[in-house]
């Protein structure tokens, strides 16, 4: 469904440049650039809409219509997907042991040995 509506999406923006470019403007005779009295038509004529006119408002009307459905498309899929649950949080580091309190470690145990008293020279 939103491959088709991305190519749709698509011919219609290339429609719109294409119709863009091929309408002629309007007071665009030469007349108007020297400041003949056909500057007058600025505005056009209040004559029906030319076929490429109308055919460029549905080209952007389909445009609009499919922005719309891919914008709804894409909150629908995304709606459940949180940017904070990927996310992996750091294991707690246990601080490093003095070199002789290695020995008497077990693989599990992060506990800091703490000094027993009497065990030290104190003033000999």
């Amino acid at each position: 469904m939103e491959l088709i509506l991305l190519v749709v999406h698509l011919v219609a923006c290339v429609g719109i440049l294409a119709l863009v470019l091929l309408q002629q403007g309007k007071g665009s005779d030469i007349g108007a650039a020297f400041g003949s009295g056909a500057s007058n038509t600025v505005f056009g004529s209040p004559g029906s809409a030319s076929f490429l006119l109308k055919l460029t408002g549905f080209a952007a009307l389909v445009f609009f219509g499919t922005s719309i459905m891919l914008g709804y498309h894409a909150s629908k899929i995304n709606q459940h997907k949180a940017v904070l649950n990927n996310v992996i949080l750091p294991q707690p580091v246990a601080p490093m042991p003095a070199s002789g309190d290695i020995i008497n470690k077990t693989p599990g145990d992060f506990s800091i040995p703490l000094p027993q008293p009497g065990n030290g020279s104190q003033g000999q």
